[in-house]
This record gives structure tokens, C-alpha cells and sequence, in this order.
């Protein structure tokens, strides 16, 4: 299956036992659940997925299994963050074996490569794997910009199709589009400007929130895809507070935490992460139940 590059693709959470493996029966759980919302892809190990943490075999095991969840529904995406290019080859390389249909790409790690490394870093990976890439652009977090120009040179290569595009910088979508047209999909990745992107162009959506609540992160995209900007916003402002969740360090905390209270989740993280505790705990579960409490009545938006 080929990468349409739009709609909300959930940058899904890597679900853990209480021993520290992977727990693939609450990980099929929220899959599920993602299917059934109306998700248009998945993307797995990236960095709600924990993905420094994660040893290659687990990486595989995630691919292969979430090829058999979806059995062919949506296309299933696995990020590369490696620190050599060698590696970030060999990672691609394998997702293609295991059955990914396409990959996400942050620029090297560890190393703060110059603009022509991160250039040739990309290219290697794509000019050595057939399936389509989507660039992972997050500077604040990563602290590697891929500039436009950078893009210039990149996309010479037609396996390198998208971005995630989460510079925190709004314009960047106009700025994006004036230059390249729809040669360079884009898929907003962060969830607080999410709307805001996506009136102004943006293709999809890379979501966070998602994994908690995939119902109402389809029904934004799918209403305002459809023309119903204020129902959209309506449900927007409800999530808001939510969403804000996801730009903070401790994301992968408080997005589990949400997992769990919309019952598709565990809190379970792997160290060096450790669960919340004492008022950061309260003040994030605090958020979460007024989110409950006032979760809004969606409309029928699979069939718009």
C-alpha cells in the first residue's frame, strides 16, 4: 500500500508490561481502537514511541505486528532515528522486509550535522530503500533545522515526498507551499497549531492527542476537510487544553496517562522515564478529567 500523505496518522505510544516488554495486547487494543476512529495511517517509534528506547528486534516486532492489526486498511510507517547512516540504511532496509509501507526520517542523531551531512544522510537512505519518505522537520526537539533549500536538493529524489512539519513556525506551511506546490506533502506534527496548519494547506495531520482520543482528532480533520470550519473549532477549543499535553517534555507521560483514563492505554514507560508523580501528576490528570467531563457529542463524521 502506497502513502496517500493525508488525513491523521497517530504517532502511536510503544505499550509496556509491568516487567518491561513490549505489551502487544493493550498495543493491539489502542490499534484497534485507531482503525475503528477512521485513521488514514500509523506511524510507529517515533518519539511518543520511545524510540531511543527501543532495541531493534522490538522495532521489527512493532512493524510486522501492526502489518497484520491493519491487514491492509491503512499504510503503516516506522520511524528512522539512527546516528550513523549505516544504520538509519539498514533500518529502512528492514522496515521493507517487514512489511512498512513507508518511513519517517529525523536527520542524524546524537552527531549536529551540517546542512550537506543532513542532506547526503537522506539521500543515502533514499537512493537504498524503494518505500517513500517523510521527513521528520522538528528543530525546537531535535535541534536540526531541514530548511527549504535543504528540501531544494532533496527532493530531486522521488521517494523523499513529505514532511512532518513541526518548526512551531506557522508560516512555514505558506512558505512550503509557495515553493513547492504539492511536490512536498505536508503533515502538521504539532497538535496545538494542528487546525491552524491545516486551514492554511497542510495535507494531514501528525498526531499526539490522538492516541487517547482518535475520535475527535478524525472528526477535526474530517470537518474542516469538508468545509464545517466551525464544528471543527468547536471540538478544537474543547481539546485545546489537551492537546497542550503533547508540547511539553514529559509528553509520552501525560499522553499515557490519557491513554489510560479513555481506557485504550497503560501508564507503563520505559526508563529512564518514570511515570508522574506528586502535583505534576495531579495537575496533568487534573486536565485530563475536565476534558472527560465536558468531552463533546460528535457528529457523524465518517460520513460527511
Amino acid at each position: 500500500m502506497k502513502f496517500q500523505w493525508e488525513g491523521v496518522m497517530p504517532a502511536v505510544t510503544t505499550k509496556f508490561t509491568n516487567q518491561d516488554s513490549l505489551d502487544m495486547e493493550m498495543f493491539s487494543v489502542n490499534i484497534k481502537a485507531q482503525i475503528d476512529a477512521g485513521v488514514h495511517g500509523i506511524v510507529l517509534g517515533g518519539t511518543l514511541g520511545e524510540a531511543s528506547t527501543l532495541t531493534d528486534s522490538e522495532k521489527r516486532i512493532l512493524t510486522t505486528e501492526t502489518v497484520k492489526l491493519v491487514a491492509g486498511k491503512i499504510p503503516v510507517m516506522i520511524n528512522v532515528a539512527e546516528q550513523t547512516t549505516k544504520g538509519a540504511i539498514e533500518a529502512a532496509q528492514k522496515a521493507e522486509e517487514d512489511g512498512a509501507s513507508g518511513l519517517m526520517m529525523l536527520p542524524p542523531m546524537r552527531y549536529s550535522a551540517g546542512d550537506r551531512e543532513v542532506v547526503e544522510y537522506f539521500k543515502a537512505v533514499a537512493t537504498n530503500s524503494s518505500l517513500p519518505i517523510m521527513i521528520y522537520n522538528n528543530p525546537v526537539d531535535y535541534k536540526t533545522e531541514v530548511t527549504l533549500n535543504m528540501f531544494e536538493e532533496l527532493l530531486k529524489y522521488d521517494t523523499i515526498q513529505a514532511v512532518k512539519e513541526s518548526t512551531r513556525d506557522i508560516s512555514n506551511v505558506t512558505r512550503i507551499k509557495n515553493r513547492f506546490g504539492n511536490r512536498l506533502k505536508i503533515m502538521t506534527g504539532v497538535d496545538t497549531l494542528a487546525v491552524e496548519s491545516l486551514l492554511l494547506g497542510a495535507d494531514g495531520w501528525g498526531a499526539g492527542l490522538v492516541c487517547a482520543f482518535p475520535q475527535e482528532t478524525v472528526a477535526i480533520y474530517e470537518l474542516q476537510k469538508a468545509g464545517k470550519i466551525k464544528e471543527a473549532l468547536e471540538i478544537y477549543r474543547w481539546f485545546l487544553p489537551l492537546l497542550e499535553l503533547d508540547i511539553n517534555a514529559k509528553l509520552v507521560q501525560n499522553i499515557k496517562l490519557a491513554e489510560v483514563a479513555t481506557g485504550i492505554g497503560t501508564e507503563n514507560v520505559r526508563a529512564p522515564r518514570l511515570p508522574l508523580i506528586g502535583n505534576e501528576r495531579k495537575n496533568v490528570l487534573q486536565i485530563i478529567e475536565e476534558g472527560l467531563k465536558n468531552r463533546p457529542t460528535l457528529p457523524n463524521y465518517k460520513n460527511l
